[in-house]
């Protein structure tokens, strides 16, 4: 159990991390929050993925699908966080 999580935090960390060097901008966030990002881009990828059976656990493709829905968060962060600061 313990190994679980700590697998689920080291990819999402890397999945984050490479999410954040390919998508272009500033991001401005902390190893937390890329974790974060990373962990759940990792598990919209694999809803989505399961859900269309595009591919199966431990495949090559669900790398490049989670760091895809880490792309996708962190283009909806920054919006979010622009809408925000436009307000201000």
């Amino acid at each position: 159990m313990i190994t679980n999580i700590i697998g689920t935090i080291i990819v999402g960390f890397l999945v984050g991390l490479i999410a954040r060097a390919i998508k272009p901008g500033d991001d401005r966030m902390g190893l937390i929050f890329t974790t974060l990002l990373g962990i759940a881009g990792a598990a919209l990828a694999r809803v989505i993925g399961a859900s269309f059976g595009l591919y199966g656990p431990y495949e090559a493709a669900g790398w490049v699908a989670s760091v895809l829905g880490a792309i996708v968060l962190l283009l909806l962060v920054g919006v979010l966080r622009g809408s925000r600061t436009r307000r201000r």
